[in-house]
């Protein structure tokens, strides 16, 4: 239920995110209402969008690092699913969490952990695809 919420709140805090993409492609549009803006002025509101796009994407990515650390605990305790992809998961999300939000601890922070780390992701969709369709049923 946890890693539920986890993932509805950073589908939404992602869709927040891409709405400043969609104003900077409004300020590039060229419309008649734009004239009143200088072009110094136009460019400076552009890449301030970005500038929050890319915030709001460094939050949503800490949540998706805590519902990958969850979902990895899960796998863990799970009896279908290898537990060495469960360790994968959790690592991969406490990766995402160092990363993004150590860019907001310290605005200066530029590791690229959760490139090197995130394998657990990429693992576990492999095997959901080869074999996870393929668990049987439990008896009752």
């Amino acid at each position: 239920m946890l890693t539920a919420w986890f993932r509805l709140v950073y589908t939404a805090v992602f869709g927040m995110a891409l709405l400043n993409l969609v104003t900077v492609l409004h300020l590039l549009s060229g419309a008649d209402y734009l004239t009143v803006f200088e072009t110094d002025q136009l460019h400076a509101q552009v890449m301030l969008f970005l500038n929050a796009f890319s915030d709001g994407w460094a939050i949503g990515l800490v949540f998706f690092g805590l519902h990958l650390a969850l979902l990895g605990y899960l796998v863990f305790k799970s009896d279908y699913i290898p537990g060495i992809l469960g360790v994968l998961l959790m690592v991969a999300g406490l990766s995402y969490l160092i990363d993004y939000f150590g860019k907001f601890l310290f605005p200066s922070f530029d590791a690229a952990i959760s490139q090197v780390a995130g394998w657990g992701e990429l693992l576990f969709m492999f095997w959901l695809l080869l074999k996870g369709g393929k668990i049987p049923e439990m008896k009752s």
